[in-house]
């Protein structure tokens, strides 16, 4: 009896190193084309017009105003928060126009002085009404201090205007009937034998 022949297995001969370079090489080719094509679908997908959807305006944002720096200054009727540091920078500024103190009773052409230079002074500062009666109140001192806070206790100063902190002043200090004795007490001065006037008509 003949036996049969076993088979022997035939391995496939392995591939080169040239060939698995070049399937890996078509392999990437594919990928790359079919993530091409995925991407032209969602880039048709995104132009089609959608329907009933309201098209999306980006807000408009205003542009920011420019900011000028400005002098601190205390708005009319309105109470700081905190009343120092705008009372301090204005303090500073009048200090250093060495404005003229007051103390208080003196005769009315004085007091008439003091006015006419404290006024201006706080008019080449180029104040407000109410800035104007804080600074001329600062150089009030002694017995004009004492008249102030009297002032204060009647009535509202933080409101006050500048001609009504004049009225006040010129009430208490600026007594017509004194002025009048002054004036009067200069014209009957004597000159020799002749008042001043009686010497000023004749030199005319």
């Amino acid at each position: 009896m003949v036996r049969p022949r076993r088979t022997v297995p035939v391995n496939p001969p392995e591939p080169d190193f040239a060939t698995i370079v070049a399937n890996l090489q078509r392999q990437l080719l594919e990928q790359r084309q079919e993530t091409d094509r995925l991407r032209e679908q969602i880039a048709q997908m995104n132009q089609r017009p959608q329907v009933n959807e309201t098209p999306r305006v980006p807000p408009i944002v205003p542009p920011m105003p420019e900011v000028q720096p400005e002098v601190p200054r205390a708005p009319v009727g309105v109470q700081i928060n905190p009343p120092l540091v705008w009372e301090d920078l204005l303090y500073e500024r009048f200090r250093r126009m060495k404005a003229p103190e007051f103390e208080g009773p003196t005769d009315p052409i004085a007091a008439d002085n003091w006015l006419i230079d404290i006024q201006a002074i706080l008019d080449f500062m180029r104040l407000t009404e109410q800035e104007k009666v804080l600074c001329a109140s600062f150089a009030l001192k002694k017995d004009a201090r004492h008249w102030w806070m009297t002032v204060q206790m009647r009535r509202d100063v933080t409101t006050m205007s500048w001609q009504d902190f004049v009225t006040e002043f010129r009430t208490m200090y600026y007594n017509r009937e004194v002025l009048a004795a002054q004036q009067d007490e200069f014209t009957n001065l004597k000159q020799g034998s002749m008042t001043v006037m009686e010497a000023v008509k004749k030199f005319e």
